[in-house]
């Protein structure tokens, strides 16, 4: 089964360096194969018959092992992504200059405190839908700036979140595995 590993927090201003490079042997090493990394935010795409829970945890303890920090693993099947693609509730080819839609995934189900609590900003410049696992994110101006995008923590769940443009590199990664 494909699946596309998303990480969480890594070389973000200098924190957690892991190479690319140094991620894929790992996780070649572990066995996965077809390993594929994208750019340097932790974004990786494999071939593995093992159980998506199981892997999350296997990862998560062989990074921290072989870096020497803890990282969150969020894992999505093939298929799972192609239906956040599909279930996308703005535009992403229609943008004004300034707006961009982002995907939050979270590395479980929010808590309805923290649904409750987020609803508070799904107003002005931002907006949001929560679909699952997936938290939907569109910003009429720079995810920096964002009230929402601050709040995400609150769902009470770790997350990682995900240009458009990267969604859409893994699907084509993905499709390009598959053939």
């Amino acid at each position: 089964m494909v699946y596309i590993a998303l990480l969480r927090g890594i070389n973000v201003g200098g924190h957690n360096k892991i190479k690319m490079a140094d991620l894929k042997n790992l996780l070649e090493s572990m066995g996965f194969k077809k390993v594929k990394t994208y750019i340097q935010s932790g974004n990786v795409v494999f071939d593995s018959e093992e159980v998506a829970g199981e892997l999350t945890r296997k990862i998560e303890e062989a990074i921290q092992k072989e870096f020497g920090f803890p990282v969150t693993v969020v894992l999505r099947t093939a298929s799972e992504l192609v239906q956040i693609i599909q279930k996308c509730p703005y535009s992403p080819e229609n943008l004004s200059e300034g707006e961009s839609v982002h995907v939050a995934f979270l590395a479980g189900v929010p808590t309805d405190e923290g649904i409750n609590y987020l609803q508070n900003f799904n107003k002005g410049n931002d907006e949001y839908k929560i679909e699952g696992q997936n938290v939907y994110l569109f910003f009429r101006q720079s995810i920096r700036d964002s009230k929402l995008a601050a709040q995400l923590p609150k769902l009470g769940v770790q997350a990682t979140v995900r240009n458009w443009k990267t969604v859409m590199k893994l699907d084509s990664m993905v499709k390009e595995m598959e053939k």
